[in-house]
């Protein structure tokens, strides 16, 4: 059995962890049509000839569902300026290298927003906060949450560079018939950072990720808790891959290769107050050691009262021995607290398909079933195009996935970032 260790560094069983196993993983399918995201056109449109965005969060409320106020959908995203005038990024024949702006986009990182009437052809609305008002350079993704019909929103978010503290910061939202505005967001409330005994920090592993919080109230319980993104606490390279990370894999997979530095984990915290303002962390809700490193964006979707656990991952981020596409894996567990199975026998939702691997990422479950994400790069006919692929930073058309028990299918594709609200809130004058 998996171990953790309190304060005291008393030894203690991690009953709450399910294990993502090697087994498992083996059984991810890239080629299988119900777990892959439809084509994207190298002639996508751009939401932004001057920002890239990536990240998507739908203003919600607490228990999941995408809301609009006074008829506008509002979604916030990491965004980033596009520098074609920086020389950093002029080529060697004076043409702007676009992929090098584009790569280089998580240092500068910015959280903004967007407004529509439709639930697509978004307007940019601009910094959530003002510069200066995030206690660090960057500005990485979390959670809108809409508080009342007074207009208030907590936005919880991660603060990077130093370090990586899950913070929040509560403001308003306002509506006229022009459109929407955010206000007072001044005060960044720090909420908790990782521990070392649950939660990888910085000083165990340079490589460590602690990121995405995702608040919420469990439906059975009424409690408020907080998904994050985690490494498993311990020295880099120190995890030990045993029989149950390994799991019942045929014979000739028995061999793990490096996979010891794989230590991703869905972790979960319980707030101490209805406020959210103080949290405790609980051991990881799942854990991917030896298999994956990346947990990125976990977050709940609530059907049939079961708990649908979904996260995203790369195929770079996976152990020696496996692989599997850029995009969305899931879990299902009938209480929060687990077990969590494999959806699909191997975890795999939504994947890019093998001919376009790249096409799009960051994708995010919402409690319809629709699931949203942002085009990275697509492959271009470079004889008409002069590109190899054609760099995004922009909505990815929104594909519908079908939930059933402990299985998932892909049954459709809208247009381009349609996130349609699943209730309207109308604000009290």
């Amino acid at each position: 059995m998996s171990k953790i260790y309190d304060n005291d560094l008393q030894e203690q069983p991690a009953k709450n962890s399910s294990i993502w196993t090697r087994a498992d993983a083996l059984k991810v399918n890239e080629n299988d049509p119900t777990t892959t995201q439809p084509l994207v056109s190298a002639d996508f449109p751009v939401m932004s000839d001057t920002v890239f965005i990536w990240d998507t969060m739908p203003l919600r409320d607490i228990d999941g569902k995408v809301l609009s106020v006074n008829g506008w959908s509002v979604i916030f995203t990491l965004t980033a300026d596009r520098e074609p005038e920086n020389p950093d990024y002029i080529d060697a024949n004076g043409n702007y290298d676009i992929a090098l702006d584009w790569n280089n986009r998580h240092g500068r990182a910015k959280m903004c927003f967007w407004y529509s009437k439709t639930g697509k052809n978004w307007k940019f609305g601009g910094r959530v906060m003002k510069e200066g008002v995030s206690p660090t350079t960057r500005e990485w993704a979390g959670s809108p949450i809409l508080l009342n019909n007074q207009g208030e929103i907590d936005l919880y978010y991660t603060a990077v560079t130093p370090g990586a503290t899950i913070v929040k910061v509560r403001g308003r939202i306002t509506t006229s018939n022009k459109g929407v505005s955010l206000s007072d967001f001044t005060n960044v409330k720090a909420l908790f950072e990782a521990d070392g005994n649950l939660y990888q920090t910085e000083a165990q592993n340079p490589y460590w990720g602690f990121r995405d919080p995702f608040p919420f109230r469990d439906p059975k319980s009424g409690k408020l808790y907080m998904l994050f993104e985690g490494n498993v606490a311990g020295a880099r390279g120190t995890h030990i891959v045993g029989p149950d990370e390994i799991g019942d894999v045929p014979p000739g997979y028995e061999n793990v290769g490096n996979s010891r530095y794989q230590t991703g984990c869905v972790g979960i915290a319980e707030a101490d107050d209805d406020n959210g303002d103080s949290w405790t962390l609980l051991p990881p809700l799942v854990t991917a050691v030896g298999v994956n490193d990346q947990t990125e964006r976990p977050h709940f979707v609530f059907q049939d009262g079961k708990y649908y656990l979904f996260t995203i991952s790369h195929k770079f981020t996976y152990g020696d021995g496996l692989t599997g596409p850029d995009g969305v894996y899931g879990f299902v567990s009938d209480e929060i607290f687990g077990p969590y199975v494999p959806l699909n026998g191997s975890a795999l939702v939504l994947g890019n398909p093998p001919s376009q691997p790249f096409q799009t990422y960051s994708h995010y479950v919402m409690p319809n079933g629709l699931v949203t994400s942002f085009i990275d790069s697509v492959p271009a006919d470079k004889t008409t195009t002069g590109m190899d692929y054609r760099i995004g930073g922009t909505e990815a058309p929104t594909v519908k996935i079908k939930i059933k028990g402990d299985r998932t299918f892909v049954v459709d594709e809208y247009d381009y970032g349609y996130i349609p609200p699943m209730a309207d809130v109308i604000l009290k004058a």
